[in-house]
């Protein structure tokens, strides 16, 4: 199954920056997600709780043998390695690494603590710039990834232009 993963990092963990982080995070869910494609890494505005520093952020996609839960299980333990821990953050808060299952194919899910789509996926520049970067790799590469979602490119690209300025900055390739 094509997924899609958001991952944010804004705060060091142990003598890991959150770029080290995300790059640590990466290599991980490498061991599970087969095919993995990675976007840029963009420094973005913390949004809901503002009073904390820039997060960075990027999309991950591939294939996934799975359900979502098992999904969701394996990315709490990267979580968890990589220094987070929900019982002491404050929610959309802080955090070493957040790591959200934004698409799972075309499969729909809400089932307490796991909503696919992710709920705020459309309301969120951070997810949809790299998402759309991951897209048009995926695209030229279309042999090796399905890319079955249930959004087109265009509801996307027009989603992401209705949010006006959220501040968001491309790092790397």
């Amino acid at each position: 199954m094509f997924v899609v993963l958001g991952l944010g990092s804004n705060r060091s963990f142990e003598s890991h920056s959150c770029m080290s982080l995300l790059s640590m995070a990466i290599e991980r869910i490498g061991g599970f997600v087969d095919n993995l494609c990675v976007s840029s890494v963009y420094r973005t505005a913390a949004m809901y709780v503002t009073d904390q520093d820039d997060f960075y952020n990027m999309v991950a996609a591939g294939d996934f043998r799975g359900s979502p839960r098992e999904l969701l299980d394996k990315i709490h333990v990267v979580e968890s390695e990589l220094g987070r821990d929900r019982s002491r953050e404050i929610r959309n808060g802080p955090r070493s690494i957040d790591i959200d299952i934004e698409i799972f194919g075309s499969e729909t899910v809400d089932d307490g603590d796991l909503v696919i789509p992710h709920e705020r996926l459309t309301e969120r520049a951070f997810v949809l710039k790299p998402l759309l970067e991951i897209l048009q790799i995926t695209e030229k590469d279309a042999d090796k990834l399905s890319t079955d979602i249930p959004f087109t490119v265009a509801f996307l690209e027009k989603k992401l232009a209705a949010l006006g300025d959220q501040r968001i900055e491309k790092l790397s390739v």
